[in-house]
């Protein structure tokens, strides 16, 4: 169920390396690790999808949803020594990164 304190994180990663199958691999499996920060509510890692429209970004590698039952969930999740660990052992894989975060307006 849907509520309005909700907060929800996604991140899109374009790899340093996009062809590096390795690179993938690692940071596929970081994002896999990361998913178990408690403060996480619901997780989705994503590729492009085939779609093919002009409004549609398709250039990144990897997307990264949170959902977190609070703003106060999410500051957890910044500091959760897991996501520390993540950062500090994946950020060599990325050359960009950009964080969409949203609440409901309503």
């Amino acid at each position: 169920m849907l509520t309005q304190d909700l907060f929800i994180h996604h991140v899109y990663f374009w790899l340093a390396n996009p062809e590096s199958k390795e690179d993938h691999a690692a940071l596929l499996a970081g994002l896999e690790a990361l998913a178990k920060v408690p403060s996480i509510q619901q997780f989705h890692i994503g590729v492009p999808a085939s779609t093919n429209r002009d409004v549609i970004e398709t250039t990144y590698q990897f997307s990264w949803l949170a959902v977190f039952p609070s703003r106060e969930a999410q500051d957890e999740y910044q500091d959760d020594p897991l996501h520390l660990h993540f950062v500090a052992t994946c950020k060599h894989l990325w050359k960009k990164v950009t964080v969409y975060d949203s609440i409901a307006a309503y």
